[in-house]
């Protein structure tokens, strides 16, 4: 009891309490956002709520079970995750298994609920890109050695997720495990060789595919085709100008009225800063700077290679997808259909983020006994 209570003492609770209002501000944003939907579509406005709930329960457990789990221990079943992570990732493509929505097939059936199987890849993809770098810090210099093994096995997952189709969260994994790629200290030659073919491919895959391209064409302007492939930006529009400042009130949007598709998903911050306004935004926007910030300053502090590869990765990851999902409600980026971490409704992403944070978490703490063991020999 001692053990647990000291180990309590040493948790990060700046980062604890970001990722609680992080996750309950999002509770009461998906219920004042889909209950028209749910209402029309279940007969019960609280649907989406409470299948919310249930996903942010069973997240807060293993965002506890993640916060007290040694983050070393992942370093001793990478393998084995990188492995499962291939056969969801392989799962999910096979007719009779994967589960189709919007010409998408991105979902598993587990028992009564429904995984996406990407959402645990990118965790596992940080923690492998993190555990296999910290042992190639003798020779990351190395090319052939020290750098491109790894980059074989993300190529496969990028190619895997490319199928489902979801170019959105490979290019996200993409990004996360190039964070760690720079921090592990690899040549700018190589690191500019390898940005250089990893905006090529991108590009020749957002181009190549006709509904990529109207995204790319919609979301710069969306005024060219109101109805069609501009009217989610549009109606974006008009509940941000719709919020000002101070907002509408809680509850009082008229967007998510049927006029703004995923409004509880991937634009709920359309929603957010049409009944709280700027300050709505303003307050989340806070938390995630809070989140970066804890993030980078545990990276620099941790003295292991691998703790301070995964809190950059783990970090990274958060926030690569807070900025995509928020650059799509400005209108600033593609919709990619990344949901705002925490926020947006979806049980996958609400999850694997808990977990991720769980793991930051974790690392603080790490950090701190560290500390407290120097202090002593003092």
């Amino acid at each position: 009891m001692a053990k647990i209570l000291s180990h309590l003492k040493k948790l990060d609770c700046v980062l604890i309490a970001a990722v609680l209002f992080l996750s309950s501000f999002g509770l009461l944003m998906v219920y004042s956002a889909g209950y028209p939907l749910g209402y029309i579509k279940y007969d019960n406005g609280s649907y989406f709520f409470m299948k919310q709930l249930q996903w942010l329960l069973i997240g807060f457990i293993f965002f506890g079970a993640a916060a007290f789990f040694p983050y070393k221990a992942y370093g001793k079943v990478i393998r084995f995750l990188v492995k499962f992570a291939f056969l969801l990732l392989i799962l999910v493509l096979l007719p009779m298994i994967g589960v189709e929505k919007n010409n998408s097939q991105r979902w598993i059936h587990v028992g009564s609920l429904i995984i996406q199987p990407s959402e645990a890849v990118k965790l596992v993809m940080v923690i492998y890109f993190a555990c296999v770098y910290a042992k190639k810090q003798r020779y990351i210099a190395n090319f052939r050695k020290g750098v491109m093994p790894p980059l074989l096995i993300l190529a496969a997952v990028f190619f895997l997720i490319l199928k489902q189709p979801d170019l959105g969260t490979a290019v996200s994994i993409l990004l996360s495990c190039g964070a760690i790629l720079l921090c592990a200290g690899i040549r700018k030659r190589h690191l500019l060789l390898l940005g250089t073919m990893a905006g090529t491919g991108i590009a020749y895959f957002a181009i190549t595919a006709p509904y990529r391209m109207r995204r790319l064409t919609s979301f710069s302007n969306p005024f060219q085709d109101e109805n069609g492939d501009g009217y989610q930006l549009i109606n974006s529009y008009l509940a941000i100008d719709s919020g000002g400042f101070w907002g509408n009130g809680l509850g009082k949007s008229v967007q998510k009225l049927g006029f703004l598709p995923e409004a509880h998903t991937d634009f709920i911050m359309a929603v957010v800063i049409e009944e709280l306004g700027a300050v709505g935004l303003l307050m989340m926007i806070g938390a995630y700077l809070l989140m970066m910030f804890r993030g980078v300053r545990i990276a620099v502090q941790i003295n292991d290679p691998f703790g301070k590869l995964l809190a950059i990765g783990l970090t990274f990851q958060i926030m690569i997808q807070a900025l995509f999902n928020l650059g799509a409600v400005f209108g600033l980026l593609p919709i990619t259909g990344i949901p705002l971490p925490f926020v947006s409704y979806g049980g996958s992403s609400l999850l694997f983020m808990l977990i991720s944070a769980g793991i930051l978490v974790n690392l603080s703490s790490h950090v701190k006994r560290r500390k407290k063991r120097e202090a002593h020999l003092l």
